[in-house]
């Protein structure tokens, strides 16, 4: 039994050695077995359970350094482009204390918002790899224009109507001749053998959409144009607002035909090529709650920003001597939309030709169909009229554009000749703009 008891006792000694080697703090009363009827008995020391526990809160404050610079990295140091967010504080400086002009405020605030767009189209995709592909894409529809929506309500807020409307046209004007044919052109050079393909089923589904757009559109404008309202300053008004409700439910329903009644449409272009996009470049590294949480602080700083480009627009034409409309329509849509722009080109070089549109047209659709009309429905509690009257010069000029584009995109094929027409056909819009001189009439949305 005396040997039996020396054996246990070295043997003690032994794990508690081991014990001090592995750093669990020792105790007085920390005998880890004790020898009972010549059975061997485990026994949990005292205290263990708090030990672990102020272990485990000492390492996780450790590691805390760490796993907040991997939530934030991906995001601030993502991108070359983020670069350009230096201008942001210098924007905010400027502004707070005046010691910046309008130009100088405007082109930092400009030059500030192409990051944050870029970043928050980013967070918006590794927000829908948590949430599934049906409610991802949803959320990629919703985000997908967020700088041009908060841009819009920052202008109504002011009554600025005819910046909204110029900026929504410009940039459905950049995406489909600027940024397709950027995308057709670079893609047809890269790969100059054959034709570039891509779903014209889908394509010409966008097309047909674009054109509903033009004639929620056109018929205010020409309502206006002949005199022949059933109430003058009236009819127009009421118009457009039906005709935007009646937009958005053909919108809504466009996401139930993409994403639910019709999804192997678009499946099947993903199976293409859209896989291995994903695999490669957008494996997820933002968990659910910090995309919501960058999503909210990229919001506040476009907020910001946007303000900040409402109200110097008119102070930086008058002090480059450019045209307001030029500003809207051309420079504004360029620059907030040159993360977009990269992205199309890229695949398309990568011969993806079915991201590429759903870049450009995808975007465009969503801007017609859905950002103009819900501009029209917010302004109406807000007590702004804003409508669907574009003008003459402007509808005309957009509808002469998705006449152009459909007309590309009916062969479901693609050149860099196309590429080039379109180039070439928004340099045209481009000089149009430069030279027109934007006097609206007076109708019930100026």
């Amino acid at each position: 039994m005396k040997d039996f008891q020396k054996v246990t006792t070295s043997d003690n000694k032994d794990l508690e050695l081991m014990a001090l080697r592995e750093g669990v703090p020792q105790h007085s009363d920390s005998i880890l077995y004790k020898s009972n009827n010549c059975t061997n008995e485990l026994v949990r020391p005292p205290m263990q359970s708090c030990c672990i526990t102020t272990f485990s809160l000492g390492s996780w404050i450790c590691k805390f350094p760490a796993h907040l610079c991997g939530r934030m990295c991906p995001v601030l140091f993502g991108t070359k482009l983020n670069c350009l967010l230096l201008c942001v504080p210098f924007a905010v400086i400027g502004v707070s204390f005046g010691i910046l002009g309008h130009s100088w405020v405007f082109l930092l605030s400009l030059l500030g918002m192409m990051p944050l767009a870029e970043r928050l189209g980013f967070v918006t995709e590794q927000l829908s790899c948590c949430t599934g592909a049906t409610v991802g894409g949803l959320l990629n529809a919703t985000f997908g224009n967020a700088t041009e929506v908060i841009i819009c309500v920052m202008a109504l807020r002011k009554n600025m109507i005819r910046v909204v409307q110029l900026s929504l046209l410009g940039s459905i004007l950049s995406n489909m001749l600027l940024v397709l044919g950027c995308a057709f052109f670079f893609g047809g050079l890269k790969h100059p053998q054959t034709d570039q393909k891509f779903n014209k089923v889908t394509a010409q589904v966008s097309a047909s959409l674009l054109l509903m757009a033009v004639m929620g559109l056109l018929f205010p404008v020409v309502l206006h144009a002949t005199g022949t309202e059933l109430q003058m300053g009236k009819s127009e008004l009421v118009l457009s607002r039906f005709s935007s409700i009646v937009m958005l439910v053909a919108y809504i329903a466009y996401l139930y035909f993409q994403l639910k009644s019709h999804k192997e449409l678009y499946d099947s272009e993903e199976d293409c090529g859209g896989n291995d996009a994903v695999s490669d470049d957008d494996e997820a590294v933002l968990d659910f709650w910090t995309s919501i949480a960058w999503l909210t602080v990229l919001t506040i700083f476009i907020s910001i920003l946007s303000e900040y480009l409402v109200d110097a627009i008119e102070g930086t034409s008058s002090s480059w001597n450019v045209p307001i409309a030029f500003i809207s329509v051309i420079l504004l849509p360029i620059v907030g939309n040159a993360a977009e722009h990269a992205s199309a080109v890229m695949f398309a070089l990568k011969d993806k030709l079915d991201i590429s549109l759903g870049v450009a047209i995808g975007s465009s659709t969503q801007i017609s169909m859905f950002v103009i009309p819900f501009c029209v429905v917010i302004g109406w509690p807000m007590g702004t009229h804003m409508d669907l009257n574009f003008e003459l010069f402007e509808t005309a000029t957009l509808f002469i554009t998705v006449l152009v584009v459909a007309l590309m995109l009916q062969e479901g094929t693609s050149n860099y000749f196309k590429g080039l027409m379109l180039i070439l056909c928004y340099l045209i819009v481009g000089a149009s703009f430069f030279v027109h001189v934007d006097t609206p009439d007076e109708h019930s949305g100026t």
